[in-house]
């Protein structure tokens, strides 16, 4: 592919990420995953890790319209499930509700075909990428796509309540109070929680936060950080650890004590608050160190 078709299909993904925002502004749909600015705090820890190599490679296959920010273009894989409706289930896993995960029983979508779960999918995009060093121009594209799931998924997979119990969707079926607002308990960790500890704590400012969560990296999980980033029998990615610590924060932390019409204020806040913290800075690491090993 020569320099003017590859600055071609770099315009046409910017404006098909343009049309898509509109699209979902526009609807109001669900929305699952981190909200945007869970999504932008996990790339900004892990493009802050990435090794020499790992920065070059994505640098590459960054959409030029990202000026090199990988936390711009986080929320990709939300955006364009109107286009791509097949990659919906790829966001979340469904478990019983026994506060456990099982990838055989658990990693399947409705029609239960085997594999469509955000593990899988994580597994899927990272064997993509790590094709990249032998992968021809022609594509190129499809790697940028792998980079912004993966890079999206590992955000979803650390998102309590996107493993979730099957009856109630993670979460989303159950009706709460945020405060004085209406809003589904789902909601409540993919965007509420956050975006009251920036008004509460960062004057509104992503980057503070992402800077406090940073400093916690360096000091209070130091000692952890080493086991966060390790895979067992040198994998590349192991989604099905995080999965299962995701199951046990949703039932120690997410759904304990809440009810249909609950009403969740600074009690539950508060006490939530630094397991959001800590789940985004698992995020932010693995990614990085899944991505260095890819492009190692």
């Amino acid at each position: 592919m020569n320099s003017l078709s590859l600055e071609m299909a770099d315009c046409k993904m910017q404006i098909m990420l343009v049309l898509c925002s509109f699209i979902l502004l526009a609807t109001l749909p669900p929305i699952y995953g981190w909200g945007t600015d869970g999504h932008s705090i996990v790339c900004k820890i892990a493009q802050s890790r990435l090794s020499d190599a790992a920065v070059d490679a994505v640098k590459e296959l960054l959409p030029k319209w990202a000026e090199d920010d990988l936390g711009s273009v986080c929320s990709w894989a939300d955006q364009v499930k109107f286009r791509y409706r097949w990659s919906s289930p790829l966001h979340y896993i469904n478990t019983p509700e026994i506060c456990t995960y099982q990838y055989k029983r658990d990693c399947k979508d409705e029609d239960g075909i085997a594999g469509r779960c955000v593990a899988g999918a994580i597994n899927n995009y990272t064997s993509q990428l790590l094709t990249s060093n032998s992968a021809s121009n022609k594509a190129q594209n499809n790697l940028t796509e792998a980079l912004l799931f993966l890079s999206h998924f590992m955000g979803d997979i650390h998102q309590p309540l996107h493993v979730g119990f099957a009856d109630d969707k993670g979460g989303n079926t159950i009706d709460v109070h945020w405060y004085k607002r209406k809003a589904v308990l789902h909601h409540v960790w993919d965007t509420n929680i956050i975006e009251t500890a920036e008004e509460r704590f960062y004057d509104l400012n992503v980057d503070s936060m992402v800077d406090a969560i940073q400093q916690n990296i360096t000091s209070e999980w130091a000692d952890e950080v080493k086991r966060w980033e390790t895979c067992s029998l040198n994998k590349t990615a192991c989604p099905d650890i995080y999965a299962s610590e995701g199951i046990k924060a949703a039932c120690d932390w997410a759904y304990k004590g809440v009810q249909q019409e609950s009403v969740l204020e600074d009690d539950y806040f508060l006490s939530r608050l630094p397991i959001v913290n800590r789940r985004l800075a698992q995020g932010g690491v693995r990614l990085a160190a899944t991505l260095n090993r890819i492009f190692g």
